[in-house]
């Protein structure tokens, strides 16, 4: 689901959702920075028991921050998390639980996506590559001085997989800071915190979602727990509502900050642009940053979910109705009608776009069709396949208009763009015209070091202007054709011969009933995926393209079922989302099935690869069209050499279990020694399988399993593996495994004993 688009449109439409976070800022007495005491009252007069952190959120802009030079080792981009997850500690503030979920490895479903980004990237780098490379002979030529580039253990952002050694590593790191935050922290004292590495299998975000629906409706519940999620992805407030749990906040980053494109690239200050830049700059960790202004900090929103459950409650009211709405199966219907604008595991359908109000036509819809559909599109994880057929047929009946609609506004756009309108990179070109004479100024006044700093800057935002421009097709000189023509006649039939080469009509009619059979199977792969967990870990859309909403016919007919199979090994997934210019982050055997002309399965890893723009503009919108991966071929061949790998990569390649740490003053903790000192004798095997149930008394409400570490769960010593930092040297912190309860269903309406907020309406929402 597009974050900018689906995000704008929510806060466009619920403004009161969102709600800007109110930090506290550590304070600096006589030079001694004296941090911000956390076990304190939240200053946003909201006191959240649980935090769970989308890993993969922080992990991403740690490696590309905005707010500090770009890492160049494992270690930088360590310390940029441990501040990051620092600040929102602050800002959340945790009384019970903090929950750190990193993606593990995936379902097929999104593997798919996952290998398109992987390929996408790698092509991108190497185009910048070379784009840079010509570019610095460029500037030389000019005489103007480059600093030297940089070697970097992070020249790779494709290490964040799972099976990579960067991933074993930030989890020994993370298992570290966790240690000295409960040590030394008074507000992390007593915090329950769970780390779910990426050899636990599964997306970090539901990893999480599958713990808080499996705590609720257990003894020892809060039905009032306040719940508080941190990460990126739009899906999150989806997921979020998904819990049916009341109490529940989605942190994020603010998207848009208004002035954020004034940016000066010489200087790196705010409000101003090169033309008019004086040349002021100092030297920060080794790059010239702004001077007298530091760069802001990206402010923060809380989305609370039961500001949108009213707006939602509001939005949907269907009046003459015989029977009395359940607003919970409305929430469902919900988030089951968003599947189709986008998500994660189906292709984009083409006839609806968030940019063109696709969200607002599906409501209109629901609640025009609904006394015909007879009651529910849902019913909980399982969809109606009827009244979903006869819903997106009432939706399909608006796709002329659309696709009309949307040839006008193209054609529209490519006239601006192609020339009656000045590109961003014409400005820019303008911009350096007029930073050549302040440049000149520099150079005679500031030095040498300086100088460099600034053509590197100069560079950087060149290439990047350079980048852009070129995967702007509107300003292409051989534009792809459009051979579809969306919203002509004859759309839907050219659409399934160019997209699947279907060439006659008995074909055409074999393929789109396939296209169809198999979407619709993934829109019940993802509702079970948002309610219950994965239902299949192999199943996978195997097309690029989705059918149109007028083509979802007979789905009521369709026989549906899964099998769910178990999740890749992480050596398997990486073979089967690399590329291979990613294959140094695999073993040696592994990579020549990557890179060897030779290798059974060379054609997983095509060199270059086709990106159809099929209609969009720019480069990154366009589908790539990659060959899918045959899972036989590739498991047959990973056979033959899994026995080279070392104990090492063995353990890479493994699937684990998430850790659970807590203080020795922690009520847990004798429970914890006293099953450590029953285990005494038996051997590191047979100490991980002995598991005891937690006794949500002194867990606080919290239920499910724990068994012991192969190694001492509370080592008086705990080594630092990051370069820098100190080793703990009176560790009293035990670290144990965790487990989730039995599988059970989800209830998907409130608890029993669910407290409401005061609703917003009567304050004029």
């Amino acid at each position: 689901m597009g974050v900018p688009a689906f995000y704008r449109w929510l806060v466009e439409k619920y403004p009161m959702v969102v709600v800007d976070v109110i930090e506290e800022e550590a304070i600096e007495i006589e030079g001694v920075k004296i941090p911000v005491d956390t076990s304190k009252p939240n200053p946003n007069k909201l006191e959240f028991d649980n935090l769970y952190l989308d890993m993969n959120g922080i992990i991403h802009p740690c490696f590309h921050p905005e707010d500090r030079p770009s890492p160049t080792s494992f270690n930088e981009v360590f310390q940029c998390m441990f501040d990051y997850i620092d600040r929102l500690f602050v800002m959340v503030r945790p009384r019970k639980l903090l929950y750190m979920a990193i993606d593990g490895v995936a379902p097929r479903a999104k593997m798919n996506q996952q290998r398109s980004r992987r390929f996408r990237a790698a092509k991108e780098a190497a185009d910048a590559a070379a784009e840079e490379g010509r570019l610095r002979e460029e500037f030389e030529m000019e005489g103007r001085k480059l600093p030297e580039k940089q070697e970097s253990e992070v020249f790779d952002s494709n290490v964040i997989t799972p099976g990579t050694k960067f991933m074993e590593v930030l989890s020994v790191a993370l298992q570290y800071y966790i240690r000295v935050r409960i040590n030394n922290d008074p507000g992390w004292k007593d915090v329950k915190v769970i780390l779910s590495d990426a050899n636990v299998p599964g997306e970090g975000e539901h990893k999480i979602m599958s713990y808080i629906r499996l705590q609720r409706n257990l003894a020892g519940f809060d039905p009032n727990t306040r719940h508080c999620l941190y990460g990126l992805d739009a899906d999150l407030i989806m997921l979020a509502l998904a819990t049916h749990e009341i109490h529940f906040s989605v942190l994020r980053e603010v998207v848009f900050t208004p002035g954020q494109q004034n940016k000066c690239f010489l200087c790196g200050q705010m409000g101003h642009m090169a033309a008019e830049c004086q040349g002021k700059g100092k030297r920060k960790n080794g790059e010239f940053d702004e001077k007298g202004e530091i760069v802001p900090k990206k402010p923060y929103q809380f989305l609370h979910i039961w500001t949108l459950r009213e707006y939602l409650e509001l939005e949907m009211r269907i009046p003459n109705i015989p029977f009395e709405i359940d607003f919970e199966r409305i929430v469902d219907d919900f988030i089951f009608m968003c599947f189709f604008v986008g998500n994660d595991f189906l292709p984009h359908m083409p006839t609806l776009e968030i940019r063109e109000g696709a969200i607002d036509l599906l409501l209109a819809v629901y609640k025009k069709e609904f006394r015909a559909l007879g009651g529910y599109l849902t019913d909980g994880s399982k969809p109606d396949l009827s009244r979903v057929e006869q819903f997106i047929q009432a939706v399909g009946s608006y796709e002329d208009r659309i696709f009309s609609k949307r040839a006008r506004l193209h054609r529209r756009q490519i006239n601006l763009a192609s020339g009656h309108a000045p590109s961003p990179y014409q400005h820019t070109q303008y911009n350096n015209q007029r930073a050549k004479i302040a440049r000149l100024f520099s150079e005679v006044t500031i030095g040498a070091a300086f100088v460099e700093a600034e053509n590197k800057e100069e560079l950087t935002t060149k290439l990047k202007e350079i980048l852009h421009e070129k995967s702007d097709t509107f300003n292409s000189e051989n534009p792809e054709e459009d051979k579809v023509k969306l919203g002509e006649p004859g759309w839907k039939d050219r659409y399934y011969e160019e997209k699947f080469f279907a060439k006659i009509p008995e074909e055409l009619d074999r393929v789109r009933k396939d296209v169809v059979k198999s979407y619709a199977e993934g829109l019940c792969w993802v509702m079970h995926y948002y309610y219950e967990g994965v239902c299949s870990w192999q199943w996978f859309y195997p097309y690029h393209y989705a059918p149109f909403a007028s083509d979802l016919k007979d789905l009521g007919h369709l026989n549906i079922s899964f099998e769910l199979g178990s999740p890749f090994k992480p050596f398997n997934q990486l073979l089967g989302v690399f590329p291979a210019a990613s294959s140094h982050a695999l073993p040696q055997q592994y990579r020549k099935l990557m890179t060897d002309p030779n290798s059974p399965i060379i054609d997983f890893y095509p060199a270059d690869f086709e990106v159809d723009m099929n209609g969009k503009r720019f480069a990154w919108q366009g589908i790539a069209k990659l060959p899918f991966i045959d899972e036989d071929r590739l498991l047959a061949e990973v056979a033959k050499i899994e026995y080279t790998l070392t104990d090492e990569e063995v353990w890479r390649n493994s699937t684990m279990y998430d850790m659970f740490f807590v203080a020795v003053s922690h009520p847990l903790s004798p429970y914890l020694f006293s099953l450590d000192n029953r285990c005494k004798q038996l051997d590191n095997k047979e100490r991980t399988q002995m598991k005891e149930k937690l006794d949500p008394g002194a867990s606080g409400g919290m239920n499910g399993y724990i068994s012991l570490c192969s190694g001492e769960p509370c080592p008086q010593i705990f080594r630092s593996p990051v370069e820098g930092m100190e080793d703990i040297m009176d560790n009293n912190v035990i670290c144990v495994i965790y487990r989730l309860p039995d599988s059970h269903n989800h209830i998907a309406h409130p608890p029993p004993g669910v407290r409401l907020p005061k609703r917003l309406s009567q304050s004029g929402i």
